[in-house]
């Protein structure tokens, strides 16, 4: 059954279909969708992992921030460690990013 599209839907896809509409991504926008699309793609295993509940909802915060799922993130993390991408903060960046962000849930 064909889905029905409204009189501003139908425009976007001419103007689309026209080749008139351009992206507004960043090159590192791009190159972060690119990454995740790749980390996503080439996953062939599964792990199963217990956290915190408190972790756990921050690690969903940070990925919304970041606007990819939170196995995404999670995945992503654990391949910057392994491939020695993964920095530590110094310790006076930690404690000005805790006095930032504002934790949630209590």
């Amino acid at each position: 059954m064909p889905t029905k599209i409204d009189h501003d839907e139908s425009e976007l896809l001419k103007a689309f279909e026209q080749g008139q509409l351009k992206s507004v991504a960043t090159k590192s926008e791009l190159a972060r969708f690119k990454a995740a699309a790749r980390a996503t793609a080439l996953k062939d295993r599964r792990v199963n992992i217990r956290l915190s509940s408190g972790d756990l909802s921050d690690i969903q915060i940070k990925a919304l921030e970041e606007g990819i799922p939170y196995q995404t993130l999670i995945a992503s993390v654990l391949h910057k460690y392994v491939t020695g991408r993964l920095t530590e903060r110094p310790a006076a960046s930690r404690q000005a990013l805790k006095t930032k962000v504002p934790k949630s849930g209590g």
